[in-house]
């Protein structure tokens, strides 16, 4: 596979090629709603998470197939901190041998609150 070098290489340009500017809204309703569609760009961005590369995802063109579809999310993850444990990377939360999903807030793919807009937006599938 990757050198670990050559790991750190590609999430530094990864992290450095990206950038998100966040909306000015008037209310909590518009909060909400923008941290959703943050959250969708965000998980839809080859270069921030890439949910796509792996997961079926809502109306996300060509995605995987090697993780599971991101469906019925709040069925599965009726308490959103362990969803966005998932995704951060904590090691309670990998539980599933031999995964190949990176630990993103871990490694510093994304911020606490790239995960926390990518889980908003998960939560709605």
């Amino acid at each position: 596979m990757f050198s670990s070098n050559m790991k750190k290489l590609l999430t530094a340009l990864a992290i450095s090629s990206a950038v998100l500017v966040s909306p000015v809204t008037s209310n909590a309703a518009d909060k909400g709603a923008s941290s959703v569609e943050e959250g969708k760009k965000l998980a839809f961005s080859r270069s921030k998470g890439n949910c796509l590369a792996c997961h079926m995802a809502g109306d996300g063109a060509m995605p995987g197939n090697i993780g599971p579809a991101l469906i019925a999310m709040k069925l599965r993850y009726p308490d959103k901190q362990k969803l966005f444990d998932k995704i951060w990377g904590t090691p309670e939360a990998q539980n599933v041998p031999n995964s190949m999903m990176p630990p993103f807030g871990q490694n510093g793919i994304l911020t606490d609150a790239e995960i926390s807009k990518i889980v908003d937006y998960i939560y709605t599938l």
